[in-house]
């Protein structure tokens, strides 16, 4: 008798779904010369800077999730392509504070445009968008995103 669950487990569907999400954002953004990873760092310093928050980079890479080095590479690339201006942190001569550029702040508003379009699609099963079901969704994802990552050892083989 096997302990393998019947069907999908939750960690299969996150990857896939995951997977699937990176795929279509890629695929939508495309015309505008964006990547998700791209657009994950232009959407969070266009809601951050709403917020009052000029972010270093390394306040960013918390925010995303991206590792600190990555966010560099991104917003180094981006700085070239004229979306994000990159300054030193008055408060922290180590630290690099990012900001998009005017041009930045007019294509992320029409990233963030096509990416809520696809979102709403994509959570049509769950009444779109902004339906009570996509609403709970958030909010098992959030609690999922909040509990820290277990430490977990692997057992030693038996020989």
């Amino acid at each position: 008798m096997s302990n393998a669950p019947e069907g999908p487990t939750p960690g299969f569907l996150v990857w896939r779904l995951s997977m699937k999400w990176r795929v279509a954002i890629d695929r939508a953004l495309a015309p505008l010369g964006l990547t998700h990873a791209q657009y994950s760092l232009l959407a969070s310093l266009l809601g951050m800077r709403q917020s009052g928050l000029r972010p270093s980079q390394r306040g960013l890479a918390d925010h995303t999730g991206l590792e600190p080095l990555y966010v560099s590479k991104l917003a180094r690339g981006l700085e070239a392509a004229g979306l994000v201006g990159r300054a030193a942190d008055p408060s922290d001569t180590r630290a690099v504070q990012l900001s998009l550029t005017d041009e930045g702040r007019a294509v992320t508003g029409r990233a963030v445009e096509v990416v809520h379009r696809l979102l709403d699609g994509m959570l049509a099963p769950l009444g779109g968008l902004d339906g009570p079901d996509a609403e709970a969704f958030t909010q098992m994802l959030t609690a999922l995103l909040d509990v820290p990552v277990p430490a977990v050892t692997v057992p030693p083989t038996k020989e």
